[in-house]
């Protein structure tokens, strides 16, 4: 496979310290500390304690060996941004757990990332040939709905994970309009575009992470929030 060449390249056990920093959106980020998994000249694999989104841009600091880094080879650590490939959840003894797998893009972010870091892109293709980095480019956006958004009022609980992946904030709310893809609910809650939430409903036994992709302000003067749910889809049956 041309385009293949990260992946011939095997990545090698190294459970090397890492701080991750994540700009979830233009008023927040957080940081989070932790060891990789795997790593080769082209991406990485690590866990985290909270969700993470495919085709988002993350920075990673790593003290990576010199042999294999793109660019600061004598520098103590090498600070890297990355874009997230894939996320699974896992399960152990300390709650969830997030198995994140990256591919490196560079030194430098794009310069959309700057106006609009909830921005998600998808790599380019790599050829055999090529030893650079990979490159990226802002992901084609649906021009529809994949699912229709039933009228359907559930009784939810929304969280805001703080910088320390602690609920920092929380409101009781009433869906709107629903799919098993994402939701309609109106908030009070000051949260912007990309920043990622927890939904939960106590009837359903649900709890699902979904992204914030639009934030308007209704006739009625109350924010709605349009939400996708991340990696899992809403059991309707359930309701």
């Amino acid at each position: 496979m041309e385009q293949g060449k990260e992946t011939r390249q095997a990545r090698i056990p190294l459970a090397l310290p890492i701080r991750i920093s994540c700009r979830e959106s233009l008023g927040h980020e957080w940081t989070e500390r932790s060891r990789l998994v795997d790593v080769s000249y082209f991406g990485a694999g690590f866990t985290l304690t909270r969700p993470v989104e495919p085709g988002r841009l993350i920075l990673l600091t790593i003290p990576l060996p010199h042999q294999l880094r793109c660019f600061d080879h004598a520098e103590p650590q090498y600070s890297v941004w990355s874009l997230i490939r894939h996320v699974s959840r896992l399960q152990s003894v300390q709650g969830s757990l997030f198995r994140v797998g990256v591919a490196f893009v560079g030194k430098q972010p794009p310069r959309s990332f700057a106006e609009d870091p909830a921005i998600r892109y998808e790599p380019l293709k790599l050829t055999v040939a090529q030893t650079t980095m990979w490159k990226v480019c802002e992901r084609r956006s649906a021009s529809q709905r994949r699912e229709t958004r039933l009228i359907i009022p559930l009784e939810v609980l929304i969280e805001a994970l703080d910088e320390n992946g602690e609920p920092g904030l929380r409101e009781q709310t009433v869906t709107e309009t629903m799919s098993s893809l994402g939701t309609c609910v109106p908030t009070s809650l000051n949260v912007g575009v990309g920043r990622i939430l927890r939904v939960t409903s106590a009837r359903d036994k649900v709890s699902l992470f979904a992204a914030i992709r639009s934030r308007k302000l209704a006739p009625d003067g109350i924010p709605r929030l349009g939400l996708e749910f991340l990696g899992e889809r809403w059991p309707l049956e359930r309701g």
